[in-house]
């Protein structure tokens, strides 16, 4: 049944009315505004942008910040009495990120740090949280003053200036010899934090106010110590044993590590980071680390795609024969382990040419192969295209088409699959060096790998030097796969409006 339209609805038509396309208001989207668009509206992958950011900033101007802090490059310090400091922050001190720790000492134990307290002024127990009739203690300790004295042994020159600065700040750095002759053992002899009498097993000899006995020398004309004193503030001379002949004289000293950093530094001991067994700076040598990891997985990744892009370039461009040799050579070189190519690398080629070049070597020899996979699949997707077609018609050569109209295209998945490449890089890296297969520790250098591996042994006692490591290399990973998939879905066309 057909269903008649109202005569009241029909218009007549305004002839002089001129109908045309409107202008459209907005600018032109290229293509890589329009990728930088869509990859804005995924959330976590700017989030791990942003964290990207920040780790490439606390590679590049730690060490700066840290150069101009010490006196000399701290990861060379590896003066083992500031080994394995806990991170210290005064800032977040009240969240326990003091430079403290909590333990259960022995009755000797706890007056030996006790005594630490007496000499110096600055008492290595905090607290004192409960005693199993005086046999334990349960306590907490400050890690920077724990260590207590050392014995040094100065030059004329160094002995001098720690006087003088001494007589100049009122710190003591330089504390008064002990007579440790009547002490019996060996170790208690060479113990520097023993100035007290105390019996064979260690424990201090109280006198019956409960104080300590001091045996310091207070003359200095036996057993080879000096004339060369100043009077302290408690009383007691500062003494200093001299060795060797008159022209090579040396001092051997007691010294108080805490003031010692200070006048060496110029203020109070304090770590971000802490430290890890041999003293060095953790926050610092991280930084050098992450700044070398990353140096060398951007560098792979920019070899990987010159290498890959030209191969692959090639293979999908001429294809048949060519591309079905060079397409052998890879999967022949694809077939050979990592591994078994690293190793040998370190043992043979590491030799001639260095650690970090064979490493990059290793990595080069097959690491294109991915690379120079995903250019010959993008260049058999575009090389049949019209737009080819009619550059070839006018006259375009091979090189033209395939680095001015086919490999523009297929950039987007190129950067992709290089930006990826940079966490497998430092991952592998890591994995390397934590196995211990490439060595690339030393006084000033290192890697993630490196200290993690040097933290694992005192994962239980001292966790924090395997921590942070653990932390920065756990947010590169999760950031950059992150970032990489939102760089994959923002330069792929076929996703182009499905964010909507």
């Amino acid at each position: 049944m057909e269903e008649k339209i109202p005569k009241e609805k029909f218009e007549f038509y305004i002839r002089e009315e001129k109908i045309q396309d409107k202008e459209f208001d907005t600018k032109p989207v290229g293509y890589f505004q329009d990728a930088m668009i869509r990859f804005c509206r995924n959330k976590s992958s700017v989030t791990a942008a942003v964290i990207i950011i920040f780790l490439v900033l606390f590679a590049i101007f730690v060490p700066i910040f840290c150069d101009n802090r010490y006196t000399k490059n701290p990861t060379d310090t590896t003066y083992l009495q500031y080994g394995k400091l806990l991170p210290k922050c005064k800032w977040f001190a009240w969240a326990g990120w003091d430079g403290c720790s909590d333990e259960t000492l022995s009755a000797s134990d706890y007056y030996a740090r006790l005594a630490i307290g007496v000499e110096t002024g600055k008492n290595p127990i905090v607290k004192v949280y409960s005693t199993d009739q005086s046999t334990y203690y349960d306590v907490r300790t400050d890690s920077y003053v724990k260590n207590g004295m050392i014995y040094l042994t100065l030059t004329e020159t160094e002995y001098k200036a720690i006087q003088d600065w001494q007589n100049e700040t009122g710190v003591q750095v330089i504390y008064p010899a002990v007579d440790a002759v009547g002490l019996g053992l060996e170790a208690l002899k060479n113990n520097a934090n023993i100035w007290y009498e105390c019996n064979r097993k260690g424990a201090p000899v109280l006198d019956r106010d409960g104080n300590y006995v001091p045996i310091y020398k207070v003359t200095g004309n036996d057993g080879g110590y000096d004339s060369l004193r100043i009077p302290g503030d408690d009383g007691y001379y500062r003494y200093a044993q001299i060795t060797g002949s008159s022209g090579a004289v040396s001092y051997r000293v007691r010294v108080f590590t805490y003031t010692y950093f200070q006048y060496k530094y110029g203020f109070e001991p304090s770590f971000l980071f802490g430290t890890n067994a041999f003293g060095q700076d953790i926050i610092t040598r991280l930084a050098r680390a992450a700044r070398f990891s990353f140096l060398l997985a951007v560098g792979i990744s920019a070899i990987n795609l010159l290498i890959g892009a030209v191969y692959g370039a090639i293979e999908g461009y001429y294809g048949g024969k060519t591309d079905l040799i060079m397409e052998r050579i890879s999967d022949i070189l694809s077939g050979v382990p990592f591994i078994v190519v690293t190793s040998l690398f370190q043992l043979h080629l590491s030799q001639r040419v260095g650690v970090v070049h064979s490493l990059l070597f290793a990595f080069v020899l097959t690491g294109w192969i991915g690379m120079a996979s995903s250019t010959r699949m993008q260049f058999y997707r575009f090389k049949n295209q019209e737009y080819i077609l009619a550059a070839r018609t006018l006259g375009a050569g091979d090189r033209r088409l395939m680095f001015r109209h086919i490999f523009p295209n297929a950039l987007g998945t190129l950067i992709t699959t290089a930006v990826l490449i940079i966490p497998n890089v430092v991952y592998s890296e890591s994995n390397l060096t934590y196995l211990g297969i490439v060595n690339l520790d030393s006084a000033t250098m290192s890697s993630i790998g490196s200290m993690l591996s040097a933290g694992q042994p005192l994962l239980s006692t001292y966790p924090h030097i395997i921590l942070f490591p653990a932390i920065y290399i756990s947010l590169m990973m999760i950031s950059f796969n992150l970032f990489g998939n939102g760089l994959r879905d923002a330069f792929n066309p076929s996703l182009r409006g499905t964010e909507n």
